[in-house]
């Protein structure tokens, strides 16, 4: 065995530990088909879309869709469960980038035996209830989590980054934050700061011959060609947004705005189904959000992770470029937490978690490396104590985002399909009864027979012709359809109206005219 490969085993050691620990966890409390569990009623829209070569609803979440259907491949459990296993990777990923963001910057800073405090940030993130919440089911947040993650590691000017070819580091970051766009949108309040920071001229470059191949300007250094180099691809990044249009000429059976045209493109990827919810912030109601904000941030890390959150960032940051990154994301994220008014608004809190649990490794560490009075063995005691307190308070939350009890989505599909008479017309209210509908109808090929219909869509035109492709022989009267004018253009047909409150309401009556 050569000289280094122990010191090599022996530095993987801790973040593999960390992924194994999350995985573990996550896989216990994953859903095994599919949920409505921790705000998860979107789970059948994403998971038929993938499946069908579909489009899911706004903005369409193109990265998403095509990760899924590669995780849908697996020969194991249910297709849900396959697609829930994103999820549960996604986020280990993206605490294991934790672990590993927060050891390179506290190495950097002279601190040494950082790994305990990389584990104490990678565990904080990990089993915070929220973040939690979100590995287990179907949900686009964990891949934005661990592309958030992603894009921080690629903009720290670490030391292994330092030994990347300056263009290919170019193109790395571009491409990150462009994909990123392509899962989130509201990435892209994040991309300016991110071309402006990964345009600066390197540290190591500026203490070596300055570059030449573009001109500083002003007293910034900024490097032009870096800039425009980081811009295409992120384009190129970007441009998974066209699989959207491509995928609605196969005319598929979940295919929101069937954007074939610009206007309905843009309808989809800006998300004006959605623009309601914003900008509906009042002065009256802005200290509560701030008061939801304040015991949400207090629930996810308790008193001990919250003070040191607070110390890495005021005490033991010193300004940079992971500084200036983490402030911005944090402010941004909270920011639309605040003017989106809708149930799951509370999910664009994850990357300020994130953030939150960088500063808590940097204050461990720090806390670790001021005032162990340079004892290894008491850092190590410390860091361990610290891995303890996440780890043993994250025990109260178990019951709170555990999805593998959640089989309501499951029975409430398996209950509308064993009551709906034959060739029925299915009209279906809210995003729980229409999502796992498809799920069942489209997704697992269940009940053939059956045509679902989403009454809540009726009135877009998209939609209805959606299901003129979808249902050739259906009769659609337009130009505004309602239920009751397609069950009497559809008289060979019974009718069921389906929704689910607490429990399923599922209402049928017998066709209208002969069979």
């Amino acid at each position: 065995m050569k000289p280094n490969q122990p010191q090599t085993f022996f530095r993987l050691l801790p973040p593999i530990l960390l992924a194994l620990s999350l995985s573990g966890i996550y896989l216990f409390t994953l859903a095994p088909g599919l949920t409505w569990a921790n705000a998860g009623s979107d789970g059948g829209d994403l998971i038929t879309a993938a499946w069908t070569g579909g489009i899911a609803h706004p903005t369409g979440y193109p990265l998403y869709l095509i990760l899924a259907r590669i995780f849908q491949w697996l020969p194991i459990g249910s297709l849900a469960y396959r697609t829930n296993l994103m999820s549960a990777l996604a986020m280990t990923a993206a605490a294991v980038l934790v672990y590993g963001l927060v050891t390179q910057t506290l190495s950097q800073s002279g601190i040494d035996l950082n790994w305990p405090a990389g584990l104490a940030a990678g565990f904080a993130f990990g089993l915070a209830p929220l973040v939690w919440s979100q590995a287990v089911i179907t949900e686009v947040y964990a891949l934005q989590a661990f592309l958030t993650a992603l894009i921080l590691n690629l903009y720290l000017p670490s030391r292994p980054l330092q030994d990347i070819n300056p263009k290919s580091l170019d193109r790395w970051r571009g491409l990150a934050i462009g994909l990123a766009a392509g899962n989130h949108i509201t990435t892209l309040f994040v991309v300016p700061l991110a071309l402006f920071l990964g345009s600066l001229q390197r540290e190591s470059e500026e203490k070596a011959a300055p570059r030449t191949e573009s001109p500083r300007y002003g007293k910034l250094p900024i490097d032009v060609v870096s800039l425009l180099r980081q811009l295409i691809w992120f384009g190129i990044g970007l441009s998974v947004y066209l699989i959207l249009p491509l995928r609605a000429m196969a005319h598929p059976p979940v295919n929101w705005g069937n954007p074939i045209t610009f206007e309905r493109f843009w309808w989809l990827v800006s998300g004006q189904l959605y623009q309601s919810y914003y900008l509906q912030f009042t002065l009256a109601g802005g200290w509560g959000h701030v008061q939801t904000w304040a015991v949400l941030l207090l629930q996810q890390f308790g008193l001990v992770g919250l003070v040191l959150g607070s110390l890495g960032l005021a005490l033991f940051f010193t300004p940079s470029r992971l500084y200036a990154f983490t402030i911005w994301i944090s402010i941004v994220y909270s920011a639309l937490m605040f003017v989106y008014r809708s149930d799951d608004a509370l999910v664009y809190l994850i990357p300020v978690y994130l953030v939150f649990a960088i500063w808590i490794g940097l204050g461990a560490g720090n806390v670790m490396g001021r005032f162990a009075l340079r004892s290894n063995s008491i850092r190590l005691g410390l860091g361990l104590l610290l891995i303890g307190y996440f780890v043993i308070r994250s025990l109260g939350f178990v019951e709170q985002v555990d999805a593998a009890p959640d089989l309501r989505a499951e029975q409430f599909g398996r209950q509308v399909l064993d009551a709906a008479p034959d060739n029925a017309l299915i009209f279906a209210k809210g995003d729980q009864a229409v999502f796992s509908l498809w799920y069942f109808r489209f997704a697992l090929n269940e009940r053939p027979d059956l045509v679902v219909i989403a009454e809540d869509l009726l009135h877009f035109d998209w939609y209805q012709e959606t299901l003129q492709k979808v249902y050739p022989a259906l009769g659609v009267p337009g130009p505004f359809p309602w239920p009751e004018t397609i069950a009497l253009a559809n008289p060979q047909r019974a009718v069921c109206y389906i929704q689910y409150t607490d429990q399923a309401e599922i209402n049928c009556r017998e066709p209208v005219g002969p069979p």
